[in-house]
């Protein structure tokens, strides 16, 4: 065997070094652990490992007016009330979820924090709901109109993912809803957005309660909004309502009366065709109803020099002087039907999707 030169082996040693430091896979500090108070102690960048398995961070997380625009590459968002939320979404067109889940930017109803602007026309129907633990946006979108593939089927956004870095890596959270003034922005630690399907879900929970992880579980990333998130949003209906708190997802109560914890199959053991349970969809009441217009206006000047509907946006109650209440759901019972297809089908309907999904070959799973 013929003598190897010691400069060869010194490049295959330092090589080999150099491809083990690429094998780290975790954060020395999860992003779940990294906390700023906006706006003042935001970072340029949160994620500012370099020798981690999935790169760097895709964007940025200091956001203002000369980051603005739809090419902003912003990863801080926002979840405050019905008119004004963000939701992550990639930042090139015909995108999947499940080749970009590390790196969506936010797309927002409101101008002013450097994000991109979701474009008018984009949301059909939305159902903000706000409860003692949490709020969430439930809705139906054209994701097309937000660089999602048309019939991507999506997957699950957190602050986790499998090495800790979050899904995307670096984005941060804040929200305006568990402040006294309602408009003081406290960071959310735990939170959970679902989208694909042409719908989303997007639940941020109060860091001060004590099951703020229960509410806002991230482990059941192939069972959707309906299991998540249980809900009895409307296409073609733009909502603001109060909630009771639904049951923590993956718990349930059988009809002997016990509670029972849902365990996820592995996606390698194929679709999830069958379900154990159906969730239980929370009572809703004093329910708000608005017309998009009146709610979206930013989108609406970003696509017409001539906006001129404005909303105050404090809480979601006093939006358009149009605004109707609704009547309560008392029980809140058969809101989120898994397979009511169409106009008042249910927000990305849970096994409807993980079935179509599946028989298209096509299921996105995200950490």
């Amino acid at each position: 065997m013929p003598a190897v030169a010691p400069f060869v082996l010194s490049a295959s040693v330092l090589l080999a070094a150099a491809v083990n430091a690429q094998q780290s896979s975790f954060p020395e500090t999860p992003l779940a652990s990294k906390h700023f108070a906006y706006p003042d102690e935001i970072p340029y960048q949160v994620d500012t490992d370099t020798n981690l398995i999935r790169g760097t961070q895709h964007g940025y997380n200091l956001c203002n007016s000369t980051t603005e625009g739809q090419d902003s590459l912003c990863q801080t968002s926002f979840l405050n009330n019905l008119d004004d939320f963000c939701l992550w979404a990639p930042s090139k067109k015909d995108s999947l979820i499940a080749d970009t889940e590390g790196e969506e930017v936010a797309w927002c109803t409101k101008a002013g924090r450097g994000t991109r602007l979701i474009p008018e026309g984009a949301l059909t129907g939305v159902q903000f709901m706000r409860t003692s633990a949490y709020v969430q946006v439930i809705g139906f979108i054209d994701q097309t109109k937000i660089n999602i593939q048309e019939g991507d089927y999506g997957g699950e956004l957190d602050p986790h993912g499998a090495d800790l870095r979050g899904n995307p890596m670096g984005g941060l959270v804040y929200s305006t809803a568990f402040s006294s003034d309602n408009n003081t922005y406290t960071q959310m630690i735990e939170w959970h957005n679902f989208m694909g399907g042409n719908a989303f879900c997007f639940k941020v929970c109060d860091p001060s309660n004590e099951h703020a992880a229960d509410y806002c579980q991230h482990i059941y990333d192939r069972i959707g909004c309906a299991y998540n998130a249980p809900n009895n949003a409307q296409d073609k209906v733009f909502e603001s309502c109060e909630g009771d708190l639904q049951d923590f997802p993956g718990v349930y109560t059988g009809e002997d009366g016990q509670v029972t914890t849902y365990t996820q199959p592995a996606e390698s053991l194929g679709a999830i065709t069958t379900m154990p349970y159906q969730p239980r969809v929370p009572a809703s009441s004093n329910c708000q109803t608005f017309e998009s217009t009146a709610l979206y206006t930013d989108a609406l000047k970003a696509a017409s020099s001539s906006g001129s509907s404005q909303a105050t946006g404090a809480s979601g109650k006093s939006l358009d002087a149009s605004a109707t209440s609704s009547s309560d759901n008392a029980s809140g019972s058969n809101a989120a039907s898994m397979v009511r297809i169409g106009g008042e089908s249910a927000a990305w309907m849970g096994l409807f999707w993980v079935v179509v999904a599946g028989a298209m070959g096509a299921m996105s799973v995200l950490a």
